[in-house]
């Protein structure tokens, strides 16, 4: 049975929003929620140097979110970011840099077009695993 991941569906919304403003330009940002339910997601600046083709979440916005999470009672679970070219699915460089191994990896495509708009990964040690997005 493939792994299953629950998320607010107000989320999931805003999280498409948020890849469509800059469609051309890799958005990001932390997931944040309780009891294994997404129920918040925290934009963060994309600090890449090729924002088109990579997301980076400097090392102190990176500390400010978690640090916001935390006060706020709340569990990290995720890392969103947007494919603006291409499959939402983790490329090389996601895999490489896949960091937190406890968390979903949210990709999602701005492309109206798109088989699926949002897609998410469990990410350990190299080895991927597409879970089942159950809206809550």
């Amino acid at each position: 049975m493939p792994g299953v991941i629950q998320i607010r569906r107000e989320i999931l919304t805003g999280l498409l929003e948020q890849a469509r403003q800059e469609p051309q330009m890799e958005c990001c940002g932390l997931l944040a929620g309780r009891g294994g339910i997404i129920t918040h997601a925290f934009a963060a600046t994309n600090a890449a140097d090729d924002t088109a083709k990579a997301y980076e979440i400097a090392p102190e916005e990176l500390i400010l979110l978690m640090r916001e999470i935390r006060e706020a009672g709340l569990e990290f679970l995720g890392i969103y970011h947007s494919h603006p070219e291409g499959d939402n699915r983790p490329s090389a460089r996601d895999i490489e840099r896949a960091y937190y191994p406890a968390a979903a990896y949210f990709i999602v495509s701005p492309r109206r077009d798109a088989p699926q708009l949002i897609r998410a990964f469990s990410i350990r040690d190299g080895l991927v695993m597409e879970l089942e997005i159950h809206g809550a």
